[in-house]
């Protein structure tokens, strides 16, 4: 018999929901949207022809409907990588896991993730306003010390380089995950392409400074002087190199649209950020349709 997956491992709620979500298998399309801000979520299904279920608990809000023949879910995860932790794996689990055995199926399912979220752009030519697709999400944070990963043929390179870029800071272990080919040529064939960086936190770990002090000067410099070949950092945000990197151990295939509402070396904030944010849902919206 097939490896039973513990109560304690995988929490399944007395209504047959998964812990956190409050999803059953059955509530989520194949095709998922996520957001950082749970008020997002209807901005979103608003543009949905039909809306087919609404739930929630705690920051994570989820939508299921129609966009024409399309199903898609749109959820909201919270801010950061620890709660990417939580949504992915339990994503996962509503496709590949049997609720009533508690074992993983055997033909496994691989969703389409899209990440529409906020961040800053550390380039001075990429104006407030742009929409971009991350090619590489790198991760600042610790989540995948946690879990066992291995880098492609084309990403090893970039974090080699990254890494000896900045040798001369301690104590950080980035990772480095690709977007997936497909949608970032499709979903984001005409949107900037960048390297975005996923932070531990949105002060310090941004390169911020109110009135504690930072221990990495020049934060910002420091990551945009990097370049590998045609690869450059472009952003700064808190998810997408989670997203990317647990996509990839779980075998979902993800990418991350960024409305730049910041510029971090003009030091100027989008007057009309919820525009931005629009017209990133839009993009995305009129090529899942």
């Amino acid at each position: 018999m097939e490896n039973k997956i513990s109560a304690a491992d995988l929490i399944i709620n007395p209504d047959g929901s998964i812990y956190h979500l409050n999803l059953l298998p059955e509530d989520l399309a194949q095709t998922v949207i996520t957001v950082g801000d749970p008020d997002r979520v209807s901005e979103i299904s608003k543009h949905f022809d039909r809306i087919e279920l609404k739930k929630g608990k705690r920051e994570f809000l989820t939508h299921t409907g129609y966009l024409g023949q399309k199903r898609i879910t749109v959820i909201s995860t919270g801010i950061g990588t620890d709660n990417i932790d939580i949504v992915f794996n339990e994503l996962d689990a509503l496709v590949n896991i049997d609720f009533q055995t508690r074992t993983v199926k055997k033909d496994l399912t691989s969703l389409d993730i899209i990440r529409i979220g906020t961040s800053g752009a550390i380039q001075s030519d990429l104006p407030m306003g742009t929409i971009l697709a991350s090619s590489y999400g790198l991760g600042m944070d610790a989540l995948m010390q946690y879990y066992i990963h291995e880098l492609s043929v084309e990403e090893r390179p970039i974090l080699e380089a990254f890494n000896a870029h900045c040798a001369h800071i301690k104590g950080i272990h980035p990772y480095l995950t690709a977007a997936d080919d497909r949608l970032l040529n499709t979903i984001g064939a005409d949107m900037v392409h960048g390297i975005t960086i996923t932070a531990p936190g949105f002060y310090a770990p941004q390169g911020r400074q109110v009135r504690a002090k930072n221990s990495i000067p020049n934060f910002i410099s420091l990551l945009n002087t990097f370049q590998h070949g045609k690869d450059r950092i472009t952003n700064l945000e808190m998810e997408t190199a989670g997203i990317y990197a647990l996509a990839k151990v779980l075998g979902h295939k993800a990418l991350s649209v960024n409305a730049i509402l910041a510029s971090r070396v003009n030091f100027e904030f989008s007057n009309s950020p919820d525009k931005v944010v629009d017209q990133a849902i839009r993009m995305v919206l009129d090529k899942l349709a």
